[in-house]
């Protein structure tokens, strides 16, 4: 028997918990459950994490976390529960199988089965932001080459388990050359060790577009947080219902399971919600702890209740289904059939003994790092970039003003009139020489620009990394 970590959730949490735990016990799953309180009542009593230490104490222990839908309570700054626990127990991928019921339910795509990839812990989910003038925030992006690697090793390795063919990359390096840029470079770098699937690279706004039309070209997406955040909710929909869907959360010690729906309070204690998401989440639960045997009599009867058109409201369609049913017979369902193996949908057989093979990240020898300036971002309340280019140049000293943008855009030198500007500009300091930096240029700036009454707001160095630029030009450079 394996423990593991339960929580019932919000909403529609408790029923669709209920509903799954029981399918579960009746499939003889050998398994005991020890239940916490996690969400909006734990939020509300005064703790903006929702989730106490005890809570805490008993995932870590357990290893495995089951989890229904929880409520985040609106402002308050309350922060996001799921994303706190990703980060914080290492989940670093996040796995979103997306398939097509076809024809028992609605799809324009009856030929989709899609597993959909997404990077858990970085990305703009950092969820570092920062106010720093009247007009502008900033939100930071950051991606790291041990994400990066973690996650598409994870994406080949789940493809060769599974016997899928192709991995595809959805990045949008061709305007965040470091970032998206630095991921699909880890891509094509790991995709090489793997000769036998093959790999593609998308532009994430035509790559969503094909998904929306033509699925059936993919078969596993690997991508950064937040489109695969975006992606994998459009699959799930256009597969047959986001209620469908059921997702895993793996990290190198930790695992949680959850539906990809949130809590639907609207709809809580009516006994209609549909508690497929959760269950499918449970089954990929039992194939990772290794209970395969049990994993494919729920699965298969699942599908045999589906087949037979008992729909819960979600899904339910004239004509197509047979009957109309709750949460409670939904589950009543899938136990009467267990044993049963479907006849048209696919017969779940999944491998036994079988699991991922994912070394640990080994940290590369360190590049060669040389320090070529500074990137002073300024407020200021003048519209002139030519004004302000006379202020900030009285800091040139090895390190010059080079180019100022706003909002990205070069603005200075040889900017244009048309070119709309907030209050935050950007003020580039290059050394002219070639040379690195002295290491004391970018405190004496700073002094210098206290001294001429010039408000930074912050500043990023300017590095080359074994001789090649760590940083972006200014559009229009």
């Amino acid at each position: 028997m394996q423990k593991i970590t339960i929580a019932k959730g919000d909403g529609i949490g408790p029923e669709i918990m209920d509903a799954t735990l029981r399918i579960l016990k009746a499939a003889n799953a050998r398994i005991e459950f020890e239940e916490i309180e996690i969400g909006e009542k734990v939020y509300l009593s005064g703790n903006t994490s929702g989730i106490g230490k005890e809570a805490w104490e008993s995932i870590r222990h357990n290893k495995v976390f089951l989890k229904a839908p929880i409520t985040t309570p609106q402002g308050g700054g309350y922060k996001s529960l799921n994303v706190t626990m990703r980060k914080a127990l290492g989940l670093y991928a996040n796995i979103r199988p997306c398939k097509s019921y076809h024809p028992f339910i609605a799809t324009k795509h009856p030929g989709m089965d899609v597993v959909i990839i997404r990077e858990n812990e970085e990305d703009l989910y950092a969820g570092i932001e920062h106010q720093q003038t009247d007009e502008v925030v900033q939100c930071l992006k950051l991606i790291s080459r041990p994400g990066c690697e973690k996650i598409v090793r994870y994406a080949f390795e789940y493809a060769r388990l599974y016997k899928r063919k192709k991995v595809s990359c959805f990045v949008k390096d061709n305007i965040m050359k470091q970032t998206d840029g630095l991921f699909q470079k880890v891509f094509m770098e790991i995709a090489a060790e793997y000769p036998d699937i093959e790999a593609d690279s998308w532009i994430i706004d035509i790559a969503a577009a094909r998904l929306a039309d033509t699925p059936e070209i993919f078969e596993v997406i690997v991508t950064p947080n937040l489109y695969g955040d975006v992606v994998s909710d459009i699959a799930a929909q256009i597969s047959g219902s986001v209620g469908l869907a059921g997702s895993a959360n793996i990290g190198e010690l930790c695992a949680m399971f959850e539906a990809i729906h949130g809590s639907a309070p609207t709809i809580a204690g009516q006994n209609v919600a549909n508690p497929s998401g959760l269950l499918k989440a449970a089954i990929m639960m039992l194939n990772h702890i290794g209970q395969q045997d049990v994993a494919e009599r729920i699965k298969n009867a699942w599908s045999c209740a589906i087949e037979e058109g008992i729909h819960t409201a979600d899904i339910y369609k004239e004509g197509v289904s047979k009957q109309l049913v709750g949460t409670k017979e939904f589950a009543d369902a899938v136990i009467a059939h267990l044993g049963q193996l479907p006849q048209q949908l696919k017969v779940a057989e999944y491998e036994k003994g079988v699991q991922l093979n994912l070394p640990k990240y080994k940290r590369r020898l360190a590049s060669s790092k040389v320090l070529k300036g500074v990137d002073v971002f300024v407020d200021w309340k003048g519209g002139d970039a030519n004004q302000l280019a006379e202020q900030v140049a009285k800091l040139n000293s090895d390190i010059r003003l080079t180019m100022i943008t706003n909002r990205g855009v070069k603005v200075w030198p040889n900017g244009f009139e048309e070119t709309f500007c907030t209050d935050h500009w950007r003020c580039r300091f290059e050394v002219s020489n070639g040379k690195p930096a002295e290491k004391g240029s970018i405190p004496q700036l700073l002094a210098q620009a206290l001294n001429e009454e010039i408000d930074v707001i912050k500043t990023e160095n300017l590095y080359e990394f074994d001789g090649v630029k760590g940083y972006s030009l200014g559009q229009g450079q």
